[in-house]
This record gives structure tokens, sequence and C-alpha cells, in this order.
């Protein structure tokens, strides 16, 4: 590796995604990427007696699917790099059991794929390790009622709230010569705008994006139309507004290459106008759209600066700020 400025790292031995899986609920397969969104499910119990367990099940579901992409065996795999959103990630801990590998779980909230990602890169790039699945998943009914309010509950939502995805994305980033390179990592601070309000993430988080990306471009002496494609995650309409009014004032514009997987993953008719957020937005549209362009060579430089409030339950019952941040990966097409 090589550091670049103050906080970006250069890749500089082979380091490529060689497969990719996603899995969403049969709202997100209605979506903006029902095309690319290959495998979906429309029980979002999977039969499993709890939202919970479904979640597991559709995450050791990814997990067997990205490595069958890469045509590469469980038995070759160094090493598993996974979070999601439940307490402890006990997702990511029992799909780690079912497959047999090392593991080591990464927290980052809705940021937990371009971290994960981030890290198997330098691993990888270190030469410890040759082969490293990284994924992710959040679940709606799973994360409302430990973030928010008992499903049975059935409160009104706030008009600039978003509504966590079930989904999530795996990948295997590997050393294999592939066409999909990760090429530089930027680890981002952790920025809090003094929000409070566990229902506004999009305000929340867009300092956080904000701070990553204009540091990325400083220490790269580059700008956003220098890419292809920028992708944030989740920050939402609202969210992804205020970025761009923030970015404008560190002298950088976001213009049409500029996307939020969170405001884009639900189409206008479902009504879901603030859009989507959770660890499996970012990870799913990633594992699918945005891999698919790249191998079809319609973009071949990009930016994923995902998101995360690090927020818990207890802090946010006990009237704390929520304090963000995102972690940003380049993708370059060879």
């Amino acid at each position: 590796m090589k550091r670049i400025g103050n906080q970006t790292l250069e890749i500089l031995s082979d380091c490529y995604i060689v497969g990719a899986s996603s899995l969403v609920g049969e709202k997100e397969k209605n979506g903006t990427y029902k095309n690319y969104f290959k495998n979906s499910v429309e029980d979002d119990r999977m039969g499993e007696k709890t939202f919970e367990k479904a979640e597991r099940k559709m995450l050791s579901l990814i997990n067997k699917d990205a490595v069958k992409n890469s045509k590469l065996k469980n038995s070759d795999i160094d090493l598993y790099l996974g979070g999601d959103l439940m307490n402890q990630i006990v997702s990511s801990n029992y799909s780690a059991e079912v497959l047999q590998v090392p593991f080591v779980g990464v927290y980052s909230a809705c940021s937990t794929i371009t971290a994960s990602l981030g890290l198997a890169a330098c691993l990888i790039d270190g030469g410890g390790f040759d082969n490293i699945l990284c994924s992710t998943i959040s679940h709606f009914s799973a994360a409302e009622r430990q973030y928010r309010y008992p499903l049975e509950f059935g409160n009104q939502r706030q008009s600039y709230s978003q509504w966590t995805v079930t989904a999530g994305g795996g990948f295997v980033v590997s050393n294999k010569k592939s066409n999909i390179k990760i090429k530089k990592v930027c680890f981002g601070r952790v920025q809090d705008f003094g929000v409070i309000d566990i229902a506004n993430m999009g305000a929340a988080m867009a300092p956080a994006a904000c701070d990553t990306l204009c540091n990325f471009f400083a220490d790269t002496k580059t700008k956003p139309n220098d890419y292809d494609f920028i992708a944030t995650g989740d920050l939402g309409k609202l969210g992804s507004d205020i970025l761009r009014d923030l970015i404008s004032k560190r002298g950088y514009v976001l213009e049409q290459n500029y996307i939020d997987l969170g405001h884009s993953i639900y189409s206008f008719e479902e009504e879901s106008y603030q859009g989507g957020s959770g660890a499996g937005c970012s990870a799913s549209v990633l594992a699918s759209y945005i891999i698919e362009k790249m191998k079809s060579g319609v973009f071949k430089k990009v930016l994923v600066a995902a998101t995360g409030a690090l927020m818990s339950t207890t802090s946010n019952q006990q009237g704390d700020s929520i304090p963000c941040v995102s972690h940003l990966i380049e993708l370059v097409l060879e």
C-alpha cells in the first residue's frame, strides 16, 4: 500500500472483486433496480419463526452464492469479514458458523460493506491473504423493532424517515486476476452533526459523506467529474440534498454522475419518498447494478462511499446525538 495525503490508501498489488451476490426482499425487487436484482424472496420470514432468523438465512445464502460466483470453494476462502445491524452482529456470527472459515466481525452500521471491502483490500495487499469474503445485510422487520417501535404498534412514519431495506450483498475479494479492481481506499472520520432524531438518518450522515469525499478528492487531487459514477449509501432524498449543499461549500460540485443508493433504490410508485436505508442498501446495489455496469464497460471508474450512523438504542434513549462515518472505495475497470 501507499499512503496518499491524509486518509487515502492506494492498493498497489492485485486486488479484485471476483464474485458478487445480492438477495433482496419483494419491495426492493419491485424498485428502481428490479432488472439487476436477480435473486429475491417473496416471504421475508424465509419459513423461519422470527425475522432475525430469516435475516441469518438470507445472509448465508448470499455468502454461498458469492463464493459460487467467484468460481472458488469454501476451502479457498482465507477470511470472512462481515457485519449487520443486529445487536452484537448476530446474523454475521451465525452465518460465519455455517461457513467454517476464519471470521472477523466488522461493525460500521450502514457503511459496513465499504469498511469490509477496504479492510479486505489492505489485508490482501499486505500479502497474508489470497481470498476474502465480505458481506452484510439488513432486514426491515428486524431492524425496525430493534431501533424504533414494535411492528404491532403501527406508528405513523415521519415524512423524512427512510425505509430499512430487506437486502444484502456479498463479495469475494481476491489477488486472482479479474476485471474490477479495488484501487484506492479511504477510511472515514466520525462526524457528529448534533442530530438526535433517530428517524432523520440522512441529515445525520450527510456530514460524514461530505468529509470522506472531500478528503479523498484532496488526497488524490481529483474532482467529482473525474469519475464515471459516484455513489453514496442511504442518505435518502433529504440527506443527499444536504450533502450536495455541504460539499459545494468546500469547492466541489456533485453532478449527474452522482447518485445516492438509498434515495434511488425504490421507485416513486412505491411511495417511499425519502428512499431506503440499512446495511444491505449499498451492498445489494453494488453487488448488482454497479458491478453489472462495470462489467459491461459503462462505468470504468467508480467511487462508492457508504455511510453509517453509529448510535445504539441505548445511546439514543439517553438523548445522545448520532455520530456517523463514511468509508470509501475506488473501483476501476481493467
